[in-house]
């Protein structure tokens, strides 16, 4: 596969380059409505076409923020890139909402919690100061912003896939603790193939904390 179209707030999978340098071209009038992973760099505005070099064993994704279909061009065929993230793969299958004691018989659940978020890729358990949020396997959160709260994520089990400013953080141990500011991208991966390997994170925050103060800028989920 040499080339792949992207339609409106789609993308590419998140895939690893093998031995050889990978080029891609991207008409330049699109150039500037794309979002790029490359590496560890998370870019989102004034990409210029240099960026579009992939190194060897490097991770990379482009997402069509455009408003028209994206046609990107490889100088190689990408068909034997390794996939390390489907956002896809499972856009068909049934959206099944998890219930909180599915997760109190298989973890230790504080008691105390006021509140939960069922999703069918994530849960999350609100307690007065800070939240537990699971990320299913293959599965990641949507890129997201907030306005009036900064958020901190402290890795509790699994060894997600970390988007947070503007620097991409691959596979990162537990106890890792990020950061993200008021306006900052951020998103949690779940790469694990493993139908149990959860990603547990507790998410904590300051400013004024509101569910609605989301923007979602790429949300393969669709769910609002």
């Amino acid at each position: 596969m040499n080339q792949e179209n992207i339609p409106t707030q789609r993308s590419t999978l998140l895939r690893k380059t093998d031995n050889k340098e990978l080029k891609i071209d991207i008409n330049q009038k699109q150039l500037q409505g794309i979002f790029l992973i490359n590496g560890s760099d998370f870019r989102t505005k004034g990409i210029p076409a240099s960026d579009l070099l992939i190194k060897p064993y490097s991770y990379y994704m482009v997402i069509n923020k455009g408003n028209n279909l994206l046609n990107i061009q490889y100088n190689q065929d990408i068909s034997n890139h390794e996939v390390i993230y489907d956002p896809y793969k499972y856009e068909t299958s049934q959206r099944k909402l998890f219930e909180p004691d599915w997760f109190k018989e298989r973890y230790s659940i504080p008691v105390g919690y006021i509140d939960t978020l069922p999703k069918w890729y994530s849960f999350k358990f609100t307690y007065p100061d800070f939240n537990l949020i699971f990320i299913r396997p293959e599965f990641g959160l949507s890129i997201q912003t907030h306005k009036y709260r900064d958020e901190s994520w402290e890795i509790l089990k699994g060894n997600p896939i970390i988007i947070s400013g503007n620097k991409v953080h691959y596979f990162v141990e537990a106890d890792s603790i990020f950061q993200n500011p008021i306006n900052t991208y951020h998103s949690i991966i779940n790469p694990n193939k493993e139908k149990t390997q959860f990603v547990l994170i507790k998410e904590r925050w300051k400013g004024d904390f509101d569910e609605y103060d989301i923007d979602r800028v790429f949300n393969p989920n669709y769910y609002e």
